[in-house]
């Protein structure tokens, strides 16, 4: 699945540019989540790329970028993008992540509103870290680093995917996991440990949202979903039956409809 993924290079990140660079359509920029990379939207990239341009990074410590050790805040990965896009000469777009890739998107929306056009938020939530999930991220960061991906990956893949997912599905997110550096992994968990809450931010939101989640998501529930909908001034709700924390690759055709909604409804 990766091999449909070509890579280019910027100045810094790894990331796919796939698409009609000419369209009028407005660009497609696809955040990838923990421990993933750009090869978790593959399915999107195709479906997208034929009317639009469509962009997806792989971040720092992930994927073919650079291993950055120590810590990586979301702010960090907001200015990598910002720069990234900036090469690509890249001024308005529309932003998509998942999980922490979401969070990063809130980051980017913080530091950059006046270039984003509409956010999908998928999969994730904005409230800041509790004491107790401080604790078990840089715990899980030091873990990462004695043990290797492997063990974390074995451990999680049916919360990430649901346990009856296709078993390809199952497959590449597992691949994606156990090939992430435990060095990028870990700075970005103990950055993400102290990220700001993004609640207050999303209600001064002033473009259209779009709000994903698997119904069966363990990580981030239907509930941080609802609540993500009706804090944004104007958002849609889509809850994505049979599936888990990637409902993007878990049921593509469902999750594409919906961004294909959101996105036929911002070209206007």
């Amino acid at each position: 699945m990766a091999s449909e993924v070509p890579p280019h290079h910027s100045s810094y990140l790894d990331y796919a540019d796939e698409g009609d660079a000419d369209s009028t359509a407005l660009p497609l920029v696809l955040i990838h989540g923990h421990p993933f990379d750009r090869t978790m939207w593959a399915p999107q990239i195709t479906a997208f790329a034929p009317s639009r341009r469509v962009i997806a990074p792989d971040l720092r410590g992930y994927g073919a970028s650079p291993v950055v050790p120590g810590v990586t805040p979301l702010s960090t990965f907001a200015e990598d993008i910002a720069a990234l896009l900036d090469d690509l000469g890249v001024e308005e777009f529309v932003l998509a992540g998942l999980s922490m890739g979401g969070q990063i998107v809130m980051e980017c929306y913080r530091q950059f509103p006046e270039r984003i056009r509409g956010l999908v938020l998928a999969d994730t939530f904005p409230a800041a870290e509790t004491p107790e999930g401080k604790k078990t991220r840089n715990a899980m960061a030091e873990r990462l680093l004695r043990e290797g991906m492997r063990g974390y990956a074995d451990e999680v893949l049916r919360k990430m995917v649901a346990p009856y997912a296709d078993a390809e599905v199952a497959a590449h997110v597992h691949r994606m996991m156990t090939a992430t550096s435990p060095e990028g992994a870990a700075a970005a968990l103990r950055g993400r440990a102290e990220r700001p809450d993004y609640r207050s931010l999303l209600t001064g939101v002033t473009v259209p949202a779009l709000v994903v989640v698997g119904a069966d998501d363990e990580f981030t529930p239907v509930s941080d979903a609802e609540a993500m909908h009706a804090a944004l001034p104007d958002s849609t709700l889509q809850v994505i039956d049979s599936a888990a924390h990637m409902p993007n690759l878990e049921h593509p055709e469902e999750f594409n409809e919906a961004l294909a909604g959101f996105l036929a409804r911002l070209d206007r």
